[in-house]
Formats: structure tokens, sequence, C-alpha cells
């Protein structure tokens, strides 16, 4: 059976402008524009990606945010060669971790229970840890890049670059591990590639 779209104007509870923006006309920049992107800025999108959720409020994501020149420098040569020109020019690149000891911070985000960070104790739990890590920053990832469309700006959302090597150049002595690397800021000359195919509904669903 062959689904009928849904008339999407009565099903939203946003405007049809701001579903462009977040969803239907937005797009991964490629190339980006000279202008900068402001820390007011930086800070707004980091507050937009906190509010969602992730389990028992854990919020494991970090972000690294990479302005200088030198930093820049330095995560371009743990880039794949296809994303170093891109990771150079964007005006604004954040490097997404994880925190694999998020459960430190028990008594903040869960301070109505902060007793059971004791799950999560322990060398024995190390592994438990941090694949609950690595699950629900990838779940934030999701609203850093809605918060970044949220805030006028465009994401180009990379994997290619060498893990070990960037947590080596920035979160050595930490507990933080690099998934994903974001460039951000005002898309530039030939930013886009077509847009490819999603997957229908009836691919991508199942009712039971």
């Amino acid at each position: 059976m062959t689904a009928t779209l849904p008339d999407l104007d009565h099903e939203l509870a946003i405007d049809a402008t701001t579903a462009d923006a977040l969803f239907f006309e937005a797009r991964t920049a490629n190339t980006f524009s000279d202008e900068p992107v402001s820390e007011e800025t930086a800070q707004a999108i980091y507050e937009l990606t906190k509010m969602g959720p992730t389990m028992m409020n854990n919020q494991p994501m970090r972000i690294t945010w990479v302005r200088s020149a030198e930093a820049r420098e330095k995560l371009a040569n743990r880039m794949a060669e296809t994303n170093r020109q891109k990771t150079l020019t964007a005006p604004l690149v954040a490097v997404l971790s994880f925190d694999a000891d998020w459960h430190e911070h028990f008594g903040t985000f869960f301070p109505h229970a902060a007793e059971r960070k004791s799950m999560f104790d322990g060398e024995e739990q190390a592994g438990m840890r941090e694949a609950v890590a690595n699950n629900n920053a990838h779940i934030q990832s999701g609203y850093f890049i809605m918060a970044v469309r949220a805030v006028g700006l465009h994401a180009g959302p990379m994997g290619g670059f060498d893990a070990a090597g960037v947590d080596e150049d920035f979160h050595a002595g930490t507990s933080q591990k690099t998934f994903m690397v974001v460039n951000i800021g005002k898309p530039g000359e030939n930013p886009w590639f077509p847009r490819l195919p999603r997957l229908d509904y009836d691919v991508a669903t199942t009712t039971v």
C-alpha cells in the first residue's frame, strides 16, 4: 500500500517559513562566506541544543569551538583531504565529542535522584558509560544541527577525520572523545551539491 502524503500545512505546528528554514530548504553547506559567527551566536546555538531530551537528562555532548588560525590548521591536518579546505575556510568549526565520564555531573543534571550516579560508577561500568555517552551525544548532534539552522546559519557535518588525533590535539587529559566535526556559517559560492533522494514513508516506517 502506498501512503498518501500528508497535508503538511495542516499538520505542522510551526509556520511554513520556519519549516523551510529547519527542514525543507536547509542544506549541508560545502562552501562558506567569510561573514563571521559571533560568540553570542555560538552561545545561542548551545542554549537551543541543550534543551533537547537525553537519557536521564545526561547531556554528554561537548563542543570545542575552533576559531584561531593555529587551532584550525591543527584540525585540518587531522581531516580527510576532501574535508580540509572546508575546515580551513568555514567561519566557525565545532568539534563535537562525548564525555565518557558524563555521570560525574549527576548532581547537576538529575538533582532529584543524584544517588543514581552509583549505577554508573566504577571501572567495570566504563563500557556502559561510554555507550550511553556515545548514543546520547549523537542524539544531541541532531539538535545541534537544527540549532545552527534556527539561528539562520548552515551546518556541514563531517565524519572523515582522525578521531584519535583530534582527541590528542584538543582533548588530551580529558574524558572527551570526538565523533563529529561541523563547519558553520553562511553559504558561500556554489555551496550546494544536488539534493539527494530521501526514502519514502513506506520504506522507512512500519506500523505494528
